[in-house]
């Protein structure tokens, strides 16, 4: 777990303010003035540099994350997909292959031509 996410934080469902809001609730008892747990309201009052600076290392930290999950994902489907085509192709080559439909077609043609008599046309 990384040093910058929040235990109680699932990154689900809650936004910033409720994040800073429940890690004030949760700060150091019997020391009511600790600064990195100040609650804030975000609409009320600016974030300071520092705070945005925080957010948005979570949020980098949440979107690697993320990231790694959806790239391995991305390429199980990858594959999966990969594999039904290629089995789709491998397929349509090896029934084209046992097709002899043109070639029977050819042979009963020649058939026909042998057995019919000839015209002046032929």
């Amino acid at each position: 777990m990384s040093s910058l996410s929040c235990p109680s934080f699932s990154g689900f469902g809650y936004s910033y303010s409720h994040i800073l809001a429940r890690m004030a609730d949760k700060g150091l008892k019997g020391e009511p003035n600790v600064e990195f747990a100040k609650k804030i309201d975000p609409t009320k009052e600016p974030l300071t540099e520092e705070q945005i600076q925080f957010i948005r290392k979570v949020e980098l930290e949440q979107w690697k994350k993320n990231a790694q999950k959806l790239r391995g994902r991305n390429v199980v489907t990858g594959l999966a997909i990969g594999a039904l085509v290629m089995g789709i192709y491998g397929y349509t080559f090896y029934s084209v292959s046992q097709e002899r439909i043109m070639d029977e077609l050819d042979e009963e043609a020649k058939v026909a031509r042998t057995r019919a008599p000839k015209t002046a046309a032929n």
